[in-house]
């Protein structure tokens, strides 16, 4: 498993760092970046999930069984954060940033990663994996917001921030579309395929574009913690939930992936929006991209031989 891994991170790692290098150089305006990571995130990924959905045989995945691994694994998790928050000695708003580094994920990796490794089944995978996280982390995320951040949220805000998910909505309409056998209409099915192709280049794109190592230094301790719980505590947590149920094969391969994957720079958005540390958020965004790199492998290596992936 470590070989092909391995191999599906090198045009990952390849494309941040070809963002980096073009935000640096200024090889683009600086407004392009933002504007593309819009684009990527309102359009081009949810086309990705719902032609992935839409098209998938459904009937073949265990999509009960990879949701609720994920959904209960991520509330474990996320109550364990929460109960260690007195030993972390944060205030509030440095508490919310570190709380998304442990939860949320970076859904251009994941994808591109279950794209590598599995192709088309690998897209669908992905799609499930987001249909059952982005709700549930984003109700721990804002409900700890409204908690210790700086701004105040009412559970209608709370509600607002699903209704508009575009990737929740792209997935739950993708599997409406494929149980209610609705198909789709001629010329939609390969526009909507080559929109969702070019979102995973571009978004990684904007990932390098937005790293920003130099608040990492300055948060060491937090940074450390956030990874802890991301990149071992996770994926741990997935696994002994993920057993019970049965998951096994590309299933299981893909909710350890999709719980290892680093921190979303929509988290940075979040927490300059929601009142919480944007500083420290940035910091735990850069180094979370990093070691995801080593972090992946390794982990899926170490839990591959407790179990077979």
């Amino acid at each position: 498993m470590t070989g092909p891994v391995v191999l599906a991170l090198l045009p990952i790692v390849l494309l941040i760092a070809l963002g980096a290098v073009l935000r640096r150089r200024r090889f683009l305006a600086e407004a392009f970046w933002p504007q593309a990571e819009r684009l990527a995130y309102f359009v081009l990924l949810p086309c990705l999930f719902f032609h992935g959905l839409a098209t998938a045989r459904l009937e073949a995945l265990p999509v009960a069984d990879l949701a609720s691994t994920l959904i209960l694994a991520t509330v474990a998790i996320a109550a364990l954060v929460v109960a260690l928050r007195p030993r972390m000695r944060l205030d509030g708003p440095a508490f919310t940033s570190v709380f998304q580094g442990s939860v949320r994920f970076n859904n251009y990796v994941g994808v591109t990663l279950a794209a590598g490794l599995y192709g088309a089944s690998g897209i669908a995978l992905a799609a499930v994996c987001n249909a059952a996280i982005v709700p549930t982390v984003n109700i721990l995320c804002v409900a700890v917001f409204a908690r210790h951040g700086s701004a105040q949220l009412t559970g209608r805000g709370i509600a607002r921030q699903l209704a508009t998910n575009p990737l929740l909505i792209s997935s739950l309409a993708g599997i409406a579309s494929r149980m209610l056998g609705l198909g789709l209409p001629p010329g939609f099915e390969p526009a909507l395929r080559t929109l969702g192709a070019a979102a995973l280049p571009l978004g990684l794109l904007c990932i390098g574009a937005a790293l920003e190592f130099g608040a990492a230094r300055a948060w060491l301790r937090p940074i450390a913690t956030a990874s802890v719980v991301k990149f071992l505590l996770m994926p741990l947590a997935t696994l002994l939930v993920a057993l019970p149920m049965g998951l096994t094969g590309q299933a299981l391969t893909v909710a350890l992936v999709f719980q290892v994957l680093p921190t979303a720079s929509t988290a940075y958005i979040l927490a300059r929006q929601l009142g919480g540390d944007a500083p420290l958020m940035a910091g735990i965004i850069a180094a979370q991209t990093v070691l995801a790199l080593a972090a992946i492998p390794l982990v899926l290596a170490g839990l591959s031989t407790v179990v077979t992936l």
